[in-house]
């Protein structure tokens, strides 16, 4: 079986001639087939263009080439631009766009010749941590089809815990990627914001939104942030700075580390979630870590800023989609969007910007100082990534504030811009993934890779799969 795959044994396998591109592409379409009525991890299956793209790197492997995801099947996240494959942001909205161009990160992708089996679900405009409002129907938990796999990334997240791709690509806007990660029981990345090009990326917070690797491997994530890091001429907000090599200082000792601690982080949160990462932390502080406990904001501050500042930003962004230029007529919207559209068209308004919007980014500056001095006394920072496991479909139904409740250990370091990256470290009493988080100052992603690969050496818990 080629269930559990990494992108270093498909390689293996590709480069060893023990199997075919089109072959492996074949695999992974009939595992979809057979999957998708109980996961529902995709929106748009592109099994003909996948074939052709495993025939071009079949040729192309035979002639010697070394392109760094040559042949290998991933999907993407359904708000990233795919030129000549309908990309809807999971809203009826877009139903039946076709975008002219490819989202840059898309555009890597095939460049290293990644063959891109379809897009994948997600939370309605990247709108909630649930995927539940997509206008196509809720992904469920490849753990426990009656669980939520989070959002907005729960499709991309699904789709790798399920074995349907080697790999996917989603985005993160305050947990996007994290969160999911850590409900599916992989591996996922949030870059530094401006690490990665937002270009042909469907805007949802466009101060915030991060597109990243989710992987079943720390070292996947690493080598995919290789491809899709960098500055782009076509996104001004991308940072000037080198790109380093991220698989390079993965094996490092971490005997000097201090890792920061903020009980603040553990209060609100299941026993089993916090067990099992206190549990992780200790074996960190057994390769020689450091453990100083740190007094950070209470996360429930950034809840409130986040609101505003997102809402303001989405009621910005989705101006534009009006029926006349592509898509369909305003009326598509569903409940969240119109929701977050009201709220941000009021914090915006004449008479509440200096109110609401101009003191929320104020204290937005205030969590970013926060950061600044806890990492003037620690490398990284620690702790849950969710306050609980999945939750049962339907627990977002009628609750407005779900997605930040669900996202409110990882809305801080979004809201600063820094990076993050979840890695499983236990199983629930009811054999659900946990999910511990470790954060870094900005543009630290090969830190945080390190530290998480150093767990990932020393555990097993990434190796834990779904029967399904």
């Amino acid at each position: 079986m080629l269930n559990n795959l990494t992108i270093a044994q498909a390689k293996k396998l590709l480069d060893q001639k023990k199997l075919s591109s089109s072959e492996l592409t074949k695999f992974y379409l009939d595992r979809i087939k057979k999957l998708e009525p109980k996961i529902s991890a995709f929106v748009t299956i592109t099994d003909k263009e996948a074939l052709k793209q495993a025939e071009k790197a079949d040729k192309l492997i035979s002639q010697g080439a070394k392109k760094l995801l040559l042949g290998i099947p991933i999907s993407i996240k359904d708000n990233f631009n795919t030129k000549g494959v309908q990309t809807t942001a999971s809203s009826k909205v877009l139903e039946g766009y076709i975008p002219p161009y490819d989202a840059t990160v898309v555009n890597l992708l095939k460049e290293e010749g990644a063959v891109i089996v379809g897009k994948t679900n997600m939370d309605a405009w990247a709108h909630g941590s649930s995927t539940e409002t997509s206008d196509f129907g809720s992904t469920k938990n490849p753990w426990n089809i009656k669980r939520l796999p989070g959002g907005s990334s729960g499709g991309s997240t699904a789709s790798v815990a399920a074995d349907e791709v080697v790999i996917s690509i989603g985005s993160e806007t305050a947990g996007s990627i994290r969160q999911p990660a850590a409900w599916c029981g992989v591996v996922g990345l949030k870059p530094t914001y401006g690490r990665v090009s937002r270009y042909g990326v469907i805007a949802m917070g466009s101060s915030l939104d991060s597109p990243g690797p989710i992987t079943k491997t720390v070292e996947e994530s690493a080598f995919v942030l290789n491809i899709l890091a960098g500055q782009d001429k076509f996104d001004a907000t991308t940072s000037p700075k080198n790109v380093e090599d991220y698989t390079k200082n993965l094996n490092q000792k971490i005997s000097d580390l201090k890792i920061g601690i903020s009980k603040r982080y553990f209060d609100q949160c299941e026993k089993d979630v916090k067990d099992s990462v206190m549990q992780a932390i200790k074996v960190l502080e057994k390769l020689g870590a450091k453990i100083i406990e740190i007094d950070l904001f209470d996360p429930q501050y950034a809840i409130a800023v986040y609101t505003i500042i997102q809402r303001a930003e989405v009621s910005s962004n989705l101006a534009r989609y009006d029926g006349i230029r592509y898509g369909n007529g305003r009326d598509k919207f569903g409940e969240e969007a119109k929701r977050r559209i009201m709220l941000g068209t009021y914090a915006l308004s004449a008479g509440y910007y200096d109110q609401y919007y101009n003191k929320a980014q104020k204290v937005r500056t205030l969590i970013i100082n926060d950061f600044k001095k806890a990492f003037s006394q620690v490398d990284v920072i620690i702790g849950p990534t969710s306050p609980s496991t999945a939750l049962p479909l339907g627990a977002s139904k009628g609750h407005p504030m779900f997605g930040e409740m669900a996202d409110v250990l990882v809305e801080p370091s979004s809201i600063a811009g820094l990076p993050g990256i979840n890695v499983p470290c236990g199983l629930s009493s009811e054999n659900l993934p946990i999910g511990m988080q470790i954060i870094g100052p900005q543009f630290s992603e090969s830190l945080i890779l390190n530290v998480a690969n150093q767990f990932e050496k020393n555990t097993d818990f990434h190796k834990a799969s779904p029967n399904i």
